[in-house]
């Protein structure tokens, strides 16, 4: 017996350190100071220049939008939802992205999809300025299904501790301003693909069909369940440090219903105008073609807002204008208002 027979492959796993090599080191940092295949990254803190500074952490996975790479073939874009999803998980509290690092866990090791989920985090990294330090590849035998594999990812930033945003800074009054998402990013698939591929027996090739009142042209399933989470890290950049800018929130699993009171203080509330926005042709298909109910779809999707900012009334204007030049246009949401924790719906 060997372990080759006993379903690990050794050499599969160094030739994907060997080609992954490559993308990762085309991500580092000045403060990078190993090399991928150390048992640790090493990354220096002196480089920063800033005393009083705070390190914020996170992990996240991708969820069951694994399902849709598994069945499309496309696995590159998994590693950019990834490490978007990171990125932005650290930036509601003022952090900039220092290091990523990631876990892929498979049965069998395929050397050319490993290989394209890294190239997909590397291209997020260069896109954040975040440097790629490490991560763990896994071969398990008999506790993935063949094809499967599981993605996690686990990122370092850092903030001046001044600069840290968070319900602290939020008073009755703030208004809400909410940025665009690029489609679900990387919640709400088990509903979605339940919907889809059960509910409408579509195809991942299939074009979508219209919802009431639609009239443009709808996307196949692969490009709507497959574009990737959205970072607003660039669209927010030069904006973190406005005294505007009391908090954010990130728009994932929970969707607008559980996220933003998070970063609202005991005593304070957020009132939502559901038609301050277009919900996208996709939400829309999705509630009708499932019957999914208002509060459902609240609290599962993103809607089509995939960051809320929490904002002073009298800078409302510039952040708007700022997220505008960023190519990133966003739209007044509603505001804070006195009262339990939670969020109120209102037309």
């Amino acid at each position: 017996m060997d372990y080759q027979s006993s379903g690990v492959d050794i050499d599969a796993g160094n030739e994907v350190v060997r080609r992954i090599r490559s993308l990762a080191k085309g991500t580092f940092t000045p403060g990078v100071l190993s090399e991928i295949g150390s048992f640790g990254g090493l990354f220096s803190l002196a480089s920063l220049g800033a005393p009083d500074a705070v390190l914020v952490a996170s992990a996240d996975g991708v969820g069951t939008k694994l399902k849709v790479a598994f069945d499309s073939g496309v696995h590159d874009t998994v590693g950019e939802d990834l490490v978007n999803h990171c990125v932005n998980d650290i930036l509601v509290q003022g952090a900039e992205p220092l290091f990523f690092l990631d876990y892929l866990a498979t049965g069998k090791l395929s050397p050319d999809v490993a290989v394209a989920i890294v190239g997909g985090m590397a291209r997020a990294c260069r896109a954040n300025g975040c440097a790629l330090l490490g991560g763990e590849t896994a071969e398990m035998p008999g506790f993935y299904q063949p094809g499967d594999y599981e993605l996690v990812g686990f990122i370092v930033g850092v903030v001046e501790r001044e600069r840290v945003l968070g319900p602290s800074r939020v008073r009755a009054g703030d208004v809400l301003i909410g940025l665009p998402s690029a489609g679900l990013h990387t919640n709400g698939y088990s509903l979605a693909r339940r919907v889809l591929f059960e509910g409408l027996r579509l195809g991942i090739d299939d074009v979508l069909p219209r919802p009431a009142g639609e009239r443009g042209a709808m996307p196949t399933v692969r490009s709507a369940l497959l574009a990737p989470h959205r970072s607003y890290l660039a669209p927010l950049g030069g904006l973190l440090d406005h005294p505007g800018l009391h908090a954010m929130a990130h728009v994932t699993g929970g969707g607008l219903t559980d996220n933003v009171p998070r970063s609202l203080p005991a005593g304070c509330r957020a009132r939502i105008h559901v038609g301050s926005w277009t919900v996208p042709p996709l939400f829309r298909l999705l509630a009708e073609a499932g019957g999914v109910g208002a509060d459902e779809m609240r609290r599962v999707f993103n809607l089509g807002v995939g960051m809320v900012l929490v904002v002073a009334p009298e800078a409302r204007g510039e952040v708007l204008a700022h997220v505008e030049r960023a190519g990133c246009p966003g739209f007044e949401l509603g505001e804070v208002v006195a009262g339990e924790p939670g969020v109120e719906y209102v037309d």
